[in-house]
């Protein structure tokens, strides 16, 4: 009795000290399903790597008529027949009397003109005190002057500037034109990034919709300010990185040996050592990071979240092909070459967009190598241009981190979620008769840069879920867009003493909006849910997007500004704080 009890203990001591199957989940997942921690469904490999995308249905073109061959040809266009139709909606939007006001709106007063300087001379140059009247007057004069000026932000968002005033003039229209372009891409961009992270053209076309009709990107999208840009940037990386993951694993899942049945396994060699080659989208995502990084600094952290973000995703893929020590692999395998395909390209792209600066000798502190300060130190050995450039940042740097001047805007990042203090770019009040305003109460004319209030309501709660589902149901496209908005939201908080606005939030918002269609999606129910439960969700989710495009047109004489009588515009006055 006591031989065969200890040939169990010893079968059993055998048992803990086997080696791990491959694919097998981690010791302390396995632990934590004693505590309900759900296990991972049990998929062929290949379809975990790469999640198909769902057969769409003809069903809906049938009931429009069309037959069997065409609903099914329609439903494959669809794809990007509907990103490009809600790219065309929000570019009406945009581009509709873009040129109005016809005025120097907010800080339109720093980087258009910096922009036409930098046409001029490669360097931003000097502009008299009143050049925003004599811009906009009759006949509108540029009061510009060769002698450089300082400016506190990289040159790459005026250089997209300069292109549309290269095209259609020193004016409203023609310093707004790109930026307006830019953002009519970013929602044809949240599209097919919705598509391709959800596997639904529905719901990626519902989050660029989103997108289209917040307020906030609205007036962002038509003021020539650095922040859309930045955005612009991030979201093209964001895709970028997706591309490259759905690659990437494709090609793990690729050369996965095949088992009894045609069954794919997870292979230790394959998901261990295989090299993962050459990656363009990893090296683009790069390039639009180091493009967002040098038109505002805070780029830098979307570069530093992201290639993070990726390597992560290696890890995850390998684990998921085989590997058994995931981390180590990728460590050895994957981290030096992200380096390089993000760190390094971000760095050379952000040098080559003050070529205009360097190529030049008059802009600021371009000369300051050759002054008595500059020959001394222990890095003299360095190029001129090199050592000017240097310094030049880390005077940037100071001016930033002690910008602390009080600003009647101004807000704290804790009341950003909540719309709680927007900014205002442009307000005047006409009498009746003057300006298009037919009130004998008298009107007012604002553009209030305020985000579609129902729409950022509902993202708060948006949000929670996501980050339900990324730290409870590990799934990780609520954590890729938890990163999106942690990286554009949380460093804010670092500098609460700053000046800072709340537009600045601008960058994230595309994320707010994935979140949102993320949060519709699961309110709509998932595939095999029953009629009664879909047809509930369907209701519940269209009455909320139909509110959120009713908030829009509600606030959109605010975003325009557009003549209203005074009694509406204080009925729009929600909170005292708008004011």
């Amino acid at each position: 009795m006591g031989r065969v009890t200890s040939d169990t203990t010893a079968t059993d001591a055998a048992a803990q000290h086997a080696p791990e199957p491959p694919g097998a989940p981690p010791v302390w997942q396995r632990r934590l399903r004693r505590f309900g921690l759900p296990a991972r469904p049990q998929t062929d490999v290949r379809a975990r790597l790469v999640p198909a995308f769902p057969e769409p249905s003809g069903r809906l073109w049938a009931v429009f008529g069309a037959g069997p061959e065409a609903a099914a040809r329609l439903t494959r266009w669809s794809g990007w027949a509907g990103p490009l139709l809600v790219a065309l909606f929000a570019g009406v939007l945009r581009f509709w009397n873009l040129g109005s006001p016809r005025k120097v709106i907010f800080d339109e007063t720093y980087y258009p003109k910096d922009a036409w300087s930098l046409l001029q001379y490669g360097y931003e140059g000097t502009w008299a005190k009143n050049a925003n009247d004599a811009l906009v007057g009759h006949p509108p004069q540029l009061l510009l002057s060769p002698e450089h000026s300082y400016v506190v932000h990289p040159p790459m968002g005026k250089w997209l500037i300069a292109v549309g005033e290269g095209l259609f003039g020193m004016n409203p229209f023609g310093w707004r034109f790109m930026v307006a372009l830019l953002g009519t891409l970013s929602v044809l961009l949240v599209c097919r990034i919705g598509r391709r992270l959800m596997r639904s053209t529905a719901l990626g076309c519902l989050a660029g919709a989103l997108l289209a009709v917040d307020g906030l990107h609205f007036v962002m999208s038509r003021t020539a300010l650095l922040d859309l840009i930045v955005m612009f940037w991030v979201v093209a990386a964001f895709g970028c990185l997706l591309v490259d993951r759905d690659r990437t694993r494709a090609r793990l899942a690729g050369a996965l040996p095949v088992g009894p049945g045609g069954v794919p396994l997870p292979d230790e060699g394959v998901g261990g050592r295989l090299r993962l080659g050459w990656r363009p989208w990893r090296i683009a995502a790069g390039l639009c990071l180091g493009l967002a990084t040098a038109t505002k600094w805070n780029g830098l952290y979307y570069l530093a979240a992201f290639a993070l973000m990726a390597v992560l995703w290696d890890v995850a893929a390998r684990r998921t092909a085989g590997a058994r020590h995931p981390f180590r692999s990728a460590l050895r395998r994957d981290v030096l070459p992200a380096f390089g395909a993000t760190v390094v390209v971000a760095l050379a792209t952000y040098l080559a967009s003050w070529s205009g600066w360097i190529a030049t000798k008059g802009g600021y502190y371009r000369d300051w190598a050759t002054s008595p300060e500059g020959r001394t130190g222990h890095w003299t050995w360095l190029p001129d241009w090199l050592r000017s450039l240097w310094h030049y940042q880390t005077e940037v740097y100071s001016f930033h981190t002690g910008l602390t001047t009080p600003h009647a805007y101004q807000s704290n990042p804790w009341s950003w979620l909540v719309l709680g203090r927007p900014v205002s770019y442009f307000y005047e009040d006409p009498k009746a008769g003057q300006d298009g305003c037919t009130a004998a109460e008298g009107c007012a004319r604002e553009v209030l840069a305020l985000g579609t209030p129902l729409l950022w309501w509902a993202a708060c709660f948006a949000l929670l879920y996501v980050l339900y589902r990324w730290l409870f149901k590990r799934d990780w496209r609520a954590g890729a867009i938890v990163c999106g908005v942690a990286a554009g939201y949380l460093p804010w908080f670092l500098y609460q003493e700053r000046t800072i606005f709340l537009f600045y939030a601008v960058v994230f918002v595309p994320f707010l909006c994935l979140a949102l269609a993320m949060l519709i999606g699961a309110l709509i129910g998932p595939p095999g849910s029953t009629e009664r439960r879909r047809t509930i969700g369907a209701v519940g989710a269209g009455v909320l997007v139909l509110l959120i495009a009713w908030n829009f047109i509600y606030f959109y004489p605010l975003y325009t500004g557009m003549p209203i009588p005074k009694s509406a515009w204080h009925h729009r006055m929600w909170f005292d704080t708008w004011v």
